[in-house]
């Protein structure tokens, strides 16, 4: 890594790197994030959820990946981690921490189990909270940074994937107030929102999707099926046409690491357009939608507005 006048972050010896945890990091973004990391010099507690995972990672990158099994709903899973890290960091405190874990659940909300908005919220929300509160120590000692992995859908939505937008639009909230509350100790707390990204989430959401529309009455099939149907189909062309997931990686990297990070940084061409469809008056957004969602009957909009309806189901990392 070549440092320039705009870094902040000093990377020493192997021994003396400084530390960075990413959650979520098995696969899709968090992997890509991990791989930039170890590639620019530091040392990174890679938060996964199974053992083979961790035998992979050490494989591919070394010594400077410490894997931990770490299921961020888990408050006894977050408290041996944060000991990990406290371990690994000591007085020299931690130089960030990338909130990138996260699910996507899909379903009309009039069906929705209440148990499934819960379980988005306890991953997507929650979840992040736990895991941020529990280094904050560690973070406030060095000082660190937080980089939390948002998504273009915590600013626009789409039928059939109400649980994830609310839960977006909450770490949104989220990462705004504690951008705040934060700021007299130089603790930075950014927002990535990504497009579009190719990874396996998508199909690993869409699975869940059918299995929990297998639970529904027949009734949701009944008045929600078109919907469902083209929330299925735009899910598929965006996991075959979303940008690398290391295009992502690379501004976490820069957020990390830059001496004055923006707030929020937007990812892709998909989620620049679809930030300017968020801020047009309510119903023209909503007929824009509907005309590309299979919820209303189909509109007469052009390019941007496909590529709107697209994106706001945008990657549920």
């Amino acid at each position: 890594m070549t440092l320039s006048k705009d870094r902040c972050v000093n990377l020493q010896q192997p021994g003396t790197a400084p530390m960075v945890v990413v959650t979520g990091a098995s696969k899709g973004i968090g992997a890509a994030v991990v791989r930039r990391l170890v590639g620019d010099g530091f040392r990174v507690v890679a938060g996964i959820r199974r053992p083979e995972d961790a035998a992979q990672l050490r494989d591919q990158l070394g010594e400077r990946v410490v894997p931990a099994l770490l299921d961020i709903t888990d408050p006894d899973a977050v408290a041996a981690a944060a000991e990990l890290v406290s371990g690994e960091v000591g007085e020299r405190g931690l130089a960030g921490l990338v909130n990138n874990a996260g699910i996507a659940v899909a379903a009309p909300l009039e069906f929705l189990p209440p148990a499934e908005l819960r379980r988005q919220l306890e991953v997507n929300v929650v979840g992040q909270h736990a895991v941020t509160q529990a280094l904050l120590p560690l973070l406030r000692r060095g000082p660190g940074r937080i980089v939390n992995l948002g998504s273009i859908g915590d600013r626009i939505v789409a039928p059939m994937t109400g649980p994830y937008h609310v839960s977006k639009f909450a770490l949104r909230a989220w990462s705004d107030t504690l951008r705040l509350e934060l700021s007299p100790w130089g603790i930075q707390v950014v927002l990535v929102e990504p497009g579009a990204v190719a990874t396996p989430i998508w199909e690993t959401s869409i699975a869940a999707a059918e299995r929990l529309q297998q639970t529904l009455p027949a009734q949701a099939e009944h008045l929600y099926g078109r919907a469902i149907a083209a929330a299925k189909t735009g899910a598929l062309r965006n996991a075959a046409r979303g940008m690398p997931a290391d295009q992502v990686a690379s501004v976490v990297a820069r957020a990390l690491t830059i001496r004055r990070p923006r707030a929020r940084y937007l990812v892709g061409t998909d989620a620049r357009i679809t930030a300017i469809v968020a801020r047009l008056p309510d119903r023209l957004r909503d007929r824009l939608i509907l005309s590309q969602s299979g919820g209303a009957a189909r509109g007469r909009g052009g390019a941007a507005t496909a590529e709107a309806a697209d994106t706001v189901t945008s990657d549920p990392s």
